[in-house]
C-alpha cells in the first residue's frame, strides 16, 4: 500500500514538472511586464532612453525571479538536514526581500499607480478646501464684532441727538462739548464699521475665487483620461488657490480692530467744557467722565474679542507636492492593500510551489524508508537492469569475436598442424622400420645360439633410439 502511494506521488511530481516550469515562466513574465510599466513612471530622460532602460530592467527582473525560484524548486525539496533547510530558508527570505524591493513595488505602481495619484489629488483637494474654510472663518471672525460696534455707534449717536434736542445729559439743549464728544465717538465707531464692511466684501470675493479653484480641481479629478496631464493642471490650480488663501489670511481686520480698541481708550481726548455757567461746566465734566468710562469699557470689550480672534492658529501655507505613481502607491499603501497583495503574490507565489514539492518529497522519503530494496525496485528499474545485463553480455561476446583468429591465421595454424602431423608420421614409419630391423637381427642371433634367449633390444650408438614399445 505504501509502495503504491509512493509511486503515485512520484508520478505526480513528474507529471506536474512541465506545468510547474510553465507556471514559473508565466509568473516571471507577468512580473517583468508590470515592472516595465512601473519603471517607466519613475525614469526621466528621452522616450528612447526610458524605453530601453525599462526594458533592460524588466528583463533582468524576470530572469532573476525565474532563476531564483528554479534553484529553490530544484534543491530545497531534496535537502533533508536541519542545517541545510535553515540555510536555504534564510536564502529564500533574503531573496524574497530583494524581489519585493526591486519588483513588487513597481508592480503595485503599475496596478494602482494612477489610482494612488488620484487619491493624492483627492486628499489634496480636501485639504485645500479645509484650509479655505478655516481662512474664511478666521476672516469672518472679525465680522462677529460688527453688531457690537454698530450698537456702540448708534448709542453714541442717539445720546448726541438727545442731548442736542432735549439736553437730557447736561440739562441744557444745544450742540455743546458733550454733543461734540458723543458725535466724535460715534464717528470713530462708524469708521471701524466701515472698515469691517469693506473687508467683508473683499473676503467674499476671495472666497468665491477660492471656491471656483476648488471646483476646477474637483472637475479635473473626475475627468477621465491619463493622470499625468490632469496632475499638471491640478498643480496649476493648487498654486493659484494657495495665492488666494494667502491674500485671504492677510484680509483679517482683527489686528485693525485691536489697534482701534486701543485708540478708543488711550487716544480719548475730551473737549473743553464750553458752558457759560459754572454749574453747566460741572455737569459737562461729569457727562464727559461717564462717556470716557463707557468708551473705556467698549475699548476693553473690543480688545478682548480681537485678542481671541488673533489667538487662533494661522493657516499654514500648503504646498502641493506632485507624486509619481510609484511614490503615490508607497505614500498611500494602506489604501491599496489589494493591489499590493496582488503585486507581491505574482513574485512570491512560486514559494508556495516550493513548499508543496518539499512536503511531497518528504512524504515519499518517509514511505520508502520502511521498505526493503526489493519493494522499492520497480518493474521499470528491473527491466532497465536486465537490459543493462544483456548489453554487457553482448559487449563481451563482441570482445570474444574480436579476439578470435582470422582466416589466414587459421590456415597457417592448420598448415603447421599438418606439417607437424606429417613429421610425426615420418618418425613413426622410421621407428617401425628400425623395429623390424631389430627383430630381424634378434631372430638371427637366436638362430646362431639357440640356448640363449633375451628380451633386451640391442643398442647401437649409431642409430636413433626407438620411440615407443
Amino acid at each position: 500500500m505504501a509502495l503504491g502511494a509512493s509511486h503515485r506521488l512520484t508520478d505526480g511530481v513528474a507529471a506536474v514538472e512541465t506545468m510547474t516550469r510553465f507556471a514559473l515562466a508565466v509568473l516571471a513574465l507577468a512580473s517583468g511586464v508590470y515592472t516595465y510599466l512601473g519603471a517607466r513612471t519613475i525614469l526621466d530622460g528621452s522616450p528612447t532612453a526610458v524605453f530601453f532602460a525599462a526594458i533592460i530592467y524588466s528583463v533582468s527582473v524576470s530572469v532573476g525571479i525565474y532563476a531564483f525560484w528554479s534553484y529553490m524548486m530544484r534543491f530545497y525539496p531534496h535537502v533533508t538536514s536541519r542545517t541545510g533547510r535553515t540555510g536555504l530558508l534564510f536564502v529564500m527570505a533574503a531573496g524574497c526581500a530583494m524581489i519585493m524591493s526591486m519588483s513588487s513595488w513597481l508592480n503595485a505602481a503599475a496596478l494602482a499607480g494612477s489610482a494612488a495619484v488620484e487619491q493624492h489629488l483627492s486628499r489634496s483637494v480636501e485639504d485645500y478646501a479645509a484650509d479655505l474654510d478655516r481662512a474664511h472663518q478666521n476672516a469672518l471672525a472679525a465680522q462677529s464684532l460688527l453688531p457690537d460696534i454698530q450698537r456702540a455707534s448708534e448709542r453714541f449717536s442717539q445720546l448726541a441727538a438727545v442731548e442736542r434736542q432735549s439736553g437730557s445729559l447736561t440739562g441744557t439743549t444745544g450742540s455743546g462739548s458733550v454733543v461734540q464728544l458723543l458725535t466724535q465717538m460715534s464717528a470713530q465707531m462708524k469708521s471701524l464699521e466701515g472698515n469691517i464692511n469693506a473687508s467683508r466684501e473683499q473676503v467674499s470675493e476671495l472666497v468665491e475665487q477660492g471656491q471656483k479653484r476648488i471646483e476646477t480641481m474637483r472637475r479635473i479629478l473626475s475627468t477621465p483620461g491619463s493622470i499625468e496631464p490632469r496632475a499638471d493642471q491640478f498643480s496649476t490650480e493648487a498654486v493659484a488657490l494657495t495665492n488666494v488663501m494667502t491674500q485671504l489670511s492677510q484680509m483679517s481686520v482683527a489686528p485693525s480692530i485691536r489697534r482701534a480698541a486701543d485708540d478708543l481708550s488711550l487716544g480719548f481726548i475730551a473737549p473743553v467744557p464750553d458752558g457759560a455757567a459754572p454749574d453747566l461746566v460741572n455737569r459737562q465734566n461729569q457727562v464727559m467722565e461717564t462717556v470716557k468710562a463707557s468708551v473705556a469699557a467698549q475699548s476693553k470689550a473690543l480688545a478682548k474679542a480681537a485678542d481671541e480672534i488673533l489667538e487662533r492658529p494661522p493657516i499654514a501655507e500648503r504646498r502641493f507636492v506632485p507624486l509619481s505613481p510609484a511614490e503615490a502607491v508607497l505614500e498611500y499603501a494602506s489604501d491599496f492593500i489589494p493591489a499590493w497583495a496582488g503585486a507581491i503574490s505574482i513574485d512570491l507565489l512560486p514559494g508556495v510551489m516550493v513548499f508543496i514539492l518539499a512536503v511531497v518529497h518528504g512524504a515519499i522519503r518517509r514511505q520508502e524508508e520502511g521498505m526493503s530494496f526489493a519493494e522499492r525496485l520497480t518493474v521499470a528499474e528491473l527491466m532497465e537492469t536486465l537490459a543493462l545485463q544483456k548489453a554487457i553480455s553482448e559487449k563481451a561476446a563482441e570482445a570474444k569475436v574480436k579476439d578470435a583468429p582470422t582466416a589466414e591465421e587459421v590456415a597457417l595454424a592448420a598448415a603447421d598442424t599438418r606439417a607437424h602431423r606429417e613429421h610425426e608420421a615420418d618418425d613413426r614409419a622410421e621407428n617401425r622400420a628400425e623395429n623390424r630391423d631389430d627383430e630381424h637381427h634378434l631372430r638371427t642371433t637366436e638362430g646362431d645360439d639357440p640356448h640363449h634367449a633375451t628380451n633386451v633390444a640391442s643398442f647401437d650408438p649409431a642409430k636413433n633410439p626407438r620411440k615407443g614399445p
